[in-house]
């Protein structure tokens, strides 16, 4: 099983939703970095369940621990290991089901891919592993906020209740400042109404996370196999229930003439290149261009829902699967974190992978 990230900044991640607890190991950090507990603290609590009505009632402190790799109060280069113990299981929630495939989720694959699974709150397939990527993605927050580089990411959409601003006219400020992490207040107010109504019906429902990077400078990423827009999408695309990944103009680009599409150079007044327009996301055959980078991840309905559905065990017996526990009825309100942990942690690797391309 894959649990690993990175070329250079790399991380190693384990645990389980219902067992000890879930950790992160971190090699090639560089050493003298400013370890900032509090603040890799905070950005665990922006994630951590239990935030509000429309998110899921495990309460789980996500206190973390730092067994290795910081001495001090600054990084040593060495690997970094830390533990967040879970608090507050209920594996019985979960006994029902121990042979039972739950539509959509990862049951019947983990079954016949290794024989044997965790049936407690999906084990391994768990969101509760990506607390472990938001503590290692805050401390890559931390070098790159020495590059003066800044991820911020936001909802931008709950089933279809969308904004129809980009993030350029968005007080991103205001993010943190309502339970959905929606920039918009009058919106951010009918997303909370629209997913409680849905919690209420023991339903589900999906949304968008849009992020930007600004501060970028030019060079980061690979031209052919490593593009760097290739592997935010990875990135993405490997936090559970994702669904679809666009940078740029996206999907919608398709729709432009190339005279329309292409982002014309400029020279500005401090003498840098510049484009007018900024289709391409920051980001030209695989490279940063030293524009914002902005991409949007879409997100599904979750799948644990409390309504009866119809399914079939590990037996091959017809089955009616029951929902119980405790689960969000949308994840995007935390999943915003993760996407910037994810996100930090593409860019501080390509930092330190640039660093290697030529001598000064």
């Amino acid at each position: 099983m894959s649990s690993t990230y990175g070329k250079i900044f790399k991380i190693a991640t384990f645990g389980e939703s219902h067992g000890v607890g879930i950790g992160v190991i971190i090699e090639g950090c560089p050493s003298g970095i400013a370890f900032d507990s509090d603040f890799i603290q905070s950005e665990l609590t922006r994630r951590k369940p239990g935030q509000s009505r429309i998110t899921t009632q495990r309460k789980e402190a996500d206190e973390f621990e730092v067994l290795s790799g910081v001495f001090e109060g600054k990084t040593t280069g060495t690997p970094i290991a830390i533990v967040i113990r879970n608090e507050d299981q209920r594996s019985k929630d979960y006994s029902h089901i121990a042979a039972q495939y739950r539509p959509s989720h990862a049951d019947y694959t983990y079954q016949e891919k290794y024989g044997v699974r965790d049936y407690r709150g999906g084990g391994r397939s768990s969101a509760r592993e990506t607390a472990a990527r938001v503590a290692a993605g805050a401390l890559a927050k931390l070098v790159l906020k020495k590059l003066g580089v800044q991820v911020q990411a936001y909802v931008s959409q709950v089933g279809n209740i969308a904004l129809s601003q980009g993030y350029k006219e968005l007080d991103l400020s205001q993010t943190e400042n309502n339970a959905v992490r929606c920039p918009d207040p009058i919106v951010a107010e009918q997303m909370f109404d629209f997913i409680d109504g849905v919690r209420k019906a023991g339903d589900s429902v999906g949304g968008v996370v849009s992020c930007v990077a600004t501060g970028v400078p030019v060079g980061w990423g690979e031209p052919v196999f490593d593009k760097l827009h290739a592997e935010l999408g990875k990135a993405m695309l490997g936090i559970n229930a994702v669904k679809g990944f666009e940078y740029g103009s996206g999907f919608a680009g398709v729709s432009l003439l190339g005279s329309q599409h292409n982002d014309e150079f400029y020279i500005d007044d401090s003498g840098k290149v510049r484009t007018t327009t900024n289709y391409s996301g920051g980001i030209q055959g695989g490279i940063s261009n030293g524009e914002d980078i902005y991409f949007r991840v879409a997100f599904k309905p979750v799948a644990t829902i409390m309504q009866d559905q119809n399914s079939v065990d590990q037996y091959g017996d017809v089955a009616i699967v029951q929902g119980k526990g405790r689960h969000d009825p949308c994840v995007v309100p935390r999943a915003v974190p993760i996407v910037e942990a994810m996100a930090a942690l593409v860019l501080v690797d390509f930092y330190l992978r640039n660093k290697a391309i030529k001598m000064e």
